[in-house]
């Protein structure tokens, strides 16, 4: 069963957008999915709320207080949302439980700047995680692209693509809805900036 958390100590990095959309895509497969929410704010449940019973089924994992347990009997995938200030013991427990983890990093320098420490940490750890980074809301033909693209590349880590500044996202999590809930033709253009990532996700 694959363990997926979405980390990055900076808040306003789009966790929760790219969370939600992860368990959307392991849904629309046919996957029993849950979602996990290890943020105070509770995002990602509040998102679950909105859902309409006629979409795919992704089932919700409460993860509060460093109550980080081993995911419920039936679950085939799990993605974990996780809280700006991760750190610590409640950092370590979900890195013990994830397979994978994604870091979604905006391209600007303060995001960084505020990020860099924590890729060090990741890159430098002895762990059985596969780390990759996601580039937020950044045109991947743009310079800030390939500055970002470069510096990740230093630590040792790959970026596995860039999702673009769009409403798309936002309208859909208005409606609890993901890219794969909507008829591919409106979301042509985000979809396909997951191809990567979703290939990094499905390899073994």
């Amino acid at each position: 069963m694959p363990v997926i958390a979405v980390i990055n100590p900076k808040g306003g990095v789009g966790k929760s957008t790219l969370s939600t959309n992860l368990a959307g895509y392991f849904a629309a497969q046919g996957h029993k999915v849950m979602l996990g929410d290890a943020d105070r704010q509770q995002s990602s449940r509040a998102w679950l709320s909105l859902r309409s019973s006629g979409l795919p089924v992704i089932a919700t994992w409460e993860l509060s207080d460093g109550n980080i347990v081993k995911p419920p009997k039936g679950t085939t995938h799990v993605v974990i949302d996780t809280p700006a200030g991760l750190k610590g013991s409640k950092l370590d427990a979900i890195l013990k439980l994830a397979d994978k983890v994604i870091v979604p990093l905006q391209a600007s320098m303060f995001d960084i700047l505020a990020t860099e420490d924590f890729l060090k940490t990741l890159s430098a750890r002895e762990t059985k995680q596969s780390v990759a980074v996601l580039g937020m809301r950044v045109n991947a033909r743009t310079k800030a692209a390939d500055q970002l693209a470069h510096y990740v590349g230093q630590l040792g880590l790959p970026v596995l693509g860039y999702l673009r500044d769009t409403q798309n996202y936002i309208q859909l999590a208005a409606h609890g809805a993901t890219l794969w809930d909507v008829a591919p033709s409106k979301v042509e253009k985000d979809l396909a900036q997951w191809d990567q990532l979703i290939a990094w996700l499905n390899q073994k």
